[in-house]
């Protein structure tokens, strides 16, 4: 029997790595994500893992992209500044279709900011951050159980369709400590990447597939094949032909938009009569908990639309949750980045925003005069 113990929500991360079959960690210390380097430096190696520390977030991102390629699931974790410096090798992986995961301990920006306070400002990074357009895969964890369980998921979706995936964790989520109850090993679903069955001289690293996710070979396995930044053709060698590039880039769009409904999810509460929803996601969603008991309390007609998923965003789920609501509420620690996504479906009439950018959470107290009109 697995017994509860109390975790901090970047320890659940790294457990949650080495759950999902983690083998190689490189990365650049950066607070407030340094915990997850620590923990993984420690464990890694007892499952046969590497832990290396890069000279700087673009070299390590890098570095994960070469392990994956190798074979080994990968990942790294950074924080904004950092973040920003890997958008260029994040936009390498989507070209080049290498599955890997990048943690983000989301901190007070912009620049360095606040480096121990919380915030929400990364969201719209995580999808525009890295020039040209290439779909991404983003999660949000709002509690240490989820940091484990996000993690997991994130290397499972990075395996299975063939990207880079982020987890943008909350600094307060990441430094807080919960009491948790890990599933067992033997319940922990894991998925690992397609392999080529054919002969290594019929191998296409970029061909089409049923699942539009075609295998992945790892380097030193008897394949051979070209990666490459630029356009290139199934067989990974470059192109400018327009009847090779359209083909690729609708595939790699078609293989994350045909599965938007197995990859987005969100939990809702309360939501089937209510008069006011509330979307948020993170952190946040905690406060927004709470301030709907309240809200409650008054017979107000509220529910909660919480977003586990961010990219790509749950269009139908916030259409489908919000269509006959009177007021949508949107309470972030940013400026709205979310917001628009809400209102792009809604309407801006429909929505209003709760925000800060201070450095500080968002109380529940806040949501409520949100809810009452004040």
């Amino acid at each position: 029997m697995t017994m509860p113990r109390m975790m901090q929500g970047n320890e659940a991360c790294a457990a949650g790595a080495i759950a999902a079959g983690c083998l190689f960690f490189g990365g650049y210390p950066i607070t407030p994500s340094t915990d997850i380097a620590e923990h993984l430096a420690r464990e890694l190696p007892r499952v046969g893992g590497v832990f290396i520390q890069m000279e700087d977030e673009i070299a390590s991102m890098a570095a994960v992209i070469g392990a994956s390629i190798g074979g080994a699931k990968a990942m790294t974790a950074t924080s904004g500044p950092g973040f920003s410096l890997m958008q260029e090798n994040i936009g390498y992986a989507a070209m080049t279709e290498v599955p890997c995961v990048v943690v983000n301990v989301m901190r007070l920006g912009p620049s360095t900011g606040r480096p121990t306070s919380p915030s929400q400002g990364d969201v719209m990074q995580a999808r525009w951050g890295s020039h040209g357009d290439h779909p991404i895969i983003a999660l949000a964890p709002a509690s240490v159980l989820e940091c484990f369980e996000m993690t997991v998921r994130a290397f499972n979706l990075s395996e299975r369709y063939r990207i880079p995936v982020i987890v943008l964790i909350d600094e307060v989520v990441g430094h807080m400590r919960e009491k948790v109850i890990l599933p067992p090993r033997e319940d922990i679903k894991v998925l690992e990447r397609l392999r080529p069955s054919e002969p290594p001289e019929w191998y296409k690293p970029y061909g089409s597939s049923p699942s539009d996710v075609p295998p992945l070979a790892p380097f030193g396995s008897g394949y051979r094949y070209h990666i490459t930044g630029l356009h290139h053709d199934e067989a990974g060698f470059p192109t400018n032909r327009v009847n090779e590039v359209r083909p690729w880039t609708r595939r790699i769009f078609r293989k994350i938009k045909a599965n938007v409904h197995r990859i987005a999810r969100c939990e809702t509460d309360g939501v089937e009569d209510a008069r006011t929803v509330i979307v948020a996601y993170g952190s946040v969603a905690r406060a927004a908990s709470e301030a709907i008991k309240t809200a409650r309390a008054k017979r107000r007609k509220v529910g909660l639309l919480r977003l586990q998923t961010l990219w790509p965003f749950p269009t139908r789920t916030v259409d489908a949750v919000c269509r006959e609501a009177r007021r949508v509420i949107v309470p972030e620690m940013n400026l709205g980045q979310m917001a628009i996504e809400v209102e792009r479906i809604v309407g801006d009439r429909k929505v209003r925003r709760v925000n800060r950018i201070d450095g500080e959470m968002i109380t529940p107290r806040e949501i409520l005069d949100a809810i009452e009109g004040k």
